[in-house]
This record gives structure tokens, C-alpha cells and sequence, in this order.
């Protein structure tokens, strides 16, 4: 009986290919956040529109109380693709592997986003806390923050951007 390895060793890349994406991709990646979770429509307290383009947010401030939740209306009014993603800085660094990767791979282009790649690659950028929009495009998150004032704001990690500025803290109502 002859054994081959080919098929064994194929399906073990795709599921070392598969996990290495997925963990990419994952939100918390392996844990809550500590900044939030998701949160439920029934519970949200009020609406945020924020509008997003070359290198900034607004509104300038974001105030929230500890435990509320709100609804995030996002639209990009810019020229570029940007990024609404609730987070702190921890877990933007952790992000950033991932949308240089999105970058490198042709996923982002400077004003498109190639869907079909990004599928084909396992990286859909699906994560509850953040959105990733065109130009003109506009999307919504309902967020819960935590009971605890923490560290929390929104950036926009396409590459060059939330160095470039493009962040912003959200402030505990309460806190400076």
C-alpha cells in the first residue's frame, strides 16, 4: 500500500492558514475586551453620528457614561478607506498586524475595498467593535461600555492613519 502525505499535509496547511486568520480576525482576540462588548438595541440609551475622513472623527468628544449603551452611526465622508474601531491602544498594536496584512495583500487600496479577497483570504474584518467603510459608505455599532471607567477611544488603523492622528478618546462622563 502506497501512502501519500500530499493530501495530509495540504489539509493541515489550510487548517494552520484557517486559525492563523480566524485569531487574526477575532475581536477580542481570545478574550473580552475590557473596553466593552456588544451591545443590545433594546438597550441603547442614545445615538452617536460620527463622521470620519482624511485623519479625523467627528464629533471632537464622545462622552459616555459607565455601563451605557450607545448606537454609532459611522459614515466616511472622506476620500479614503477608513476604520471606526472601538478600542485602547493594546488592542489597536494587536490590530495592526492584521491591516498592514489587508494592505500588503491588495484587500485595502487607498479608496476601494476588495470584499472577494478579503474573503478568499478568511480576513472579512467582521469584529462587532469596529467597521471598515469606502468612501461614502456608512454602518452602525451598538456598543456597551464597561461598569468602570477604562481606557477606551476609536481610531482608525489602516496603515499611517491613527499615527497620522486619526484617534480619539472617549470620555467617562465624570472623569476630566
Amino acid at each position: 500500500m502506497k501512502i501519500t502525505t500530499t493530501g495530509i499535509t495540504s489539509l493541515a496547511a489550510g487548517l494552520l492558514a484557517l486559525s492563523s486568520t480566524t485569531a487574526l480576525a477575532d475581536a477580542g482576540h481570545g478574550k473580552a475586551p475590557e473596553f466593552g462588548r456588544t451591545g443590545d438595541e433594546h438597550h441603547v440609551s442614545r445615538t452617536y453620528e460620527v463622521r470620519m475622513g482624511e485623519m479625523y472623527f467627528k464629533p471632537g468628544a464622545i462622552r459616555v457614561m459607565p455601563g451605557e449603551t450607545i448606537r454609532f452611526i459611522v459614515v466616511n465622508e472622506g476620500d479614503a478607506v477608513h476604520e471606526f474601531n472601538l478600542g485602547n491602544e493594546d488592542a489597536w498594536e494587536s490590530h495592526a498586524a492584521e491591516m498592514n496584512r489587508m494592505v500588503d495583500e491588495g484587500m485595502i487600496d487607498y479608496d476601494v475595498l476588495r470584499h472577494g479577497k478579503m474573503r478568499e483570504m478568511g480576513m472579512m474584518h467582521a469584529d462587532p467593535n469596529a467597521v471598515l467603510l469606502e468612501p461614502g459608505e456608512r454602518a452602525e455599532i451598538i456598543w456597551t461600555f464597561p461598569d468602570k471607567v477604562t481606557e477606551v477611544g476609536i481610531a482608525c488603523n489602516v496603515p499611517g492613519h491613527r499615527k497620522s492622528g486619526m484617534v480619539q478618546d472617549i470620555i467617562f462622563r465624570g472623569e476630566g
